[in-house]
């Protein structure tokens, strides 16, 4: 048995069109959205009474899928701090590589992206950065120079 893909990374939002947004400004394009609920959503994840939506984001080279799913029912809950730092323990951040790393910076904050630190040089090889999204959602940046 081997791995075929990595399908997909979800996130779990409070506002699906806001993260929407965020992620078609960093290039991703809707595959597809849709409701989950019934009993075959229960058994899989482990709740009763699941009712969620979902949007699906497609990097464009077809390799790479986010899920982004809003849950209704049960209600979602927050993570403990709300804006947790880069080393919390679980999942970290998703990264994606750019080729003009400042201007997807510019065009992030216009939805209310934050730098984590700052914009850096690593040797002759990246340029790298953390950005703060929509929910608290980590996204780090890369730029590769050579």
């Amino acid at each position: 048995m081997t791995i075929q893909r990595m399908d997909n990374v979800a996130i779990v939002v409070d506002d699906l069109e806001a993260a929407i947004a965020f992620f078609v400004e960093l290039g991703m394009e809707v595959e597809g959205k849709a409701q989950i609920e019934g009993l075959w959503a229960d058994r899989t994840v482990g709740l009763d009474g699941v009712r969620s939506d979902i949007a699906m984001m497609r990097i464009p080279d077809g390799h790479g899928r986010l899920e982004l799913t809003k849950y209704h029912s049960p209600a979602a809950i927050s993570g403990e701090p709300e804006n947790p730092p880069p080393n919390t323990l679980g999942l970290h951040r998703v990264m994606f590589a750019f080729d003009d790393i400042e201007d997807v910076v510019a065009r992030l904050r216009a939805h209310g992206a934050e730098l984590l630190g700052e914009l850096v040089q690593y040797e002759d090889s990246y340029r790298l950065c953390y950005v703060r999204g929509p929910e608290g959602i980590i996204v780090a940046l890369a730029e590769q120079l050579s």
